[in-house]
């Protein structure tokens, strides 16, 4: 394959600075060059791919469809290479580290005590976690951008090693506020008729959820709102008249506490499993041991 002629970085982050920053001028500004550098550079990027990127509409510059997709991958090589950056800073000053990738609700949830009594047991080493949705993650991981990850699903790629970490279920909660409040089992038929709050649609617990609902008929469910936080949704339950299935480890003292209600569902229990994935090119990573010994104990 000849490289000879692909974009080179600055080239594609003048690109990202001219859409993110309303114009020529302001990204001039901002990579302290002059406007007419900016320019070339567009030209250059116009050249390299053989189509117009940008195209002015009145007094504006907006983005051609060729130009769409040359901006979704600026960002995306951009921030893979502050990836890296990050990578050879933790090589240089010698850190023992682990670059752990983990789901919102994981992450939210379940990390920050894992993290906590990782650094108790083992002071001597570094993890430097991100959140993300697990496609991406999963990508991460395949590409070596990324040592382990948590994950609400397992993912299916030849260069990721996937471990069983924890069970868990699905469940549908509400607060004080619902009618359903202490209620006993709620029948299937029932489920369309209530109002919900669920995270977004690209989620893990989101996908496994329209997959379990779609796999005994239902298929689609009344949704008032979308959420990115667990965290958010279970204070909205607790102050409205909505529910929502969420995980059992993200509501778990909720319930104890009695903030939230369980809503038993006649005939359904959506279980699941929490997954340890890891990138093959790095087994032997004695950060990584020592992290899956404290989840496994």
């Amino acid at each position: 394959m000849d490289y000879k002629d692909l974009p080179d970085l600055r080239s594609l982050a003048t690109l990202k600075a001219v859409v993110e920053l309303g114009g020529v001028e302001q990204a001039a500004q901002a990579l302290n060059l002059g406007q007419p550098a900016v320019t070339k550079r567009l030209r250059a990027l116009e050249r390299c791919y053989g189509l117009e990127l940008m195209q002015r509409k009145g007094r504006r510059l907006e983005l051609t469809l060729a130009g769409q997709r040359v901006y979704d991958f600026a960002r995306l090589a951009l921030h893979h290479q502050l990836f890296l950056l990050e990578d050879l800073d933790a090589l240089r000053s010698g850190a023992k580290a682990l670059r752990l990738e983990v789901t919102h609700a994981i992450g939210e949830h379940l990390l920050p005590n894992l993290l906590l009594q990782f650094d108790d047991q083992y002071p001597e080493f570094q993890i430097q976690s991100r959140m993300g949705y697990t496609r991406a993650i999963q990508t991460r991981l395949a590409t070596g951008l990324a040592d382990m990850a948590l994950l609400e699903q397992a993912p299916d790629h030849p260069d990721i090693l996937v471990q069983q970490w924890l069970d868990d279920e699905l469940l549908l909660v509400c607060g004080h506020g619902h009618p359903l409040w202490g209620s006993d089992l709620l029948p299937l038929g029932e489920l369309p008729r209530l109002r919900y709050v669920l995270r977004e649609a690209r989620s893990s617990m989101r996908i496994i959820l329209d997959k379990a609902l779609t796999d005994i008929g239902i298929e689609r469910l009344p949704v008032a709102m979308e959420v990115g936080s667990t965290d958010t949704i279970v204070e909205m339950l607790e102050r409205g008249s909505h529910v929502s299935f969420l995980p059992r480890f993200a509501v778990a003292e909720a319930l104890a506490e009695g903030g939230l209600f369980h809503i038993k569902i006649q005939g359904l229990r959506i279980k699941r499993t929490l997954w340890i994935a890891r990138t093959r090119s790095n087994l032997n990573n004695q950060v990584a041991e020592a992290f899956i010994g404290l989840l496994r104990g």
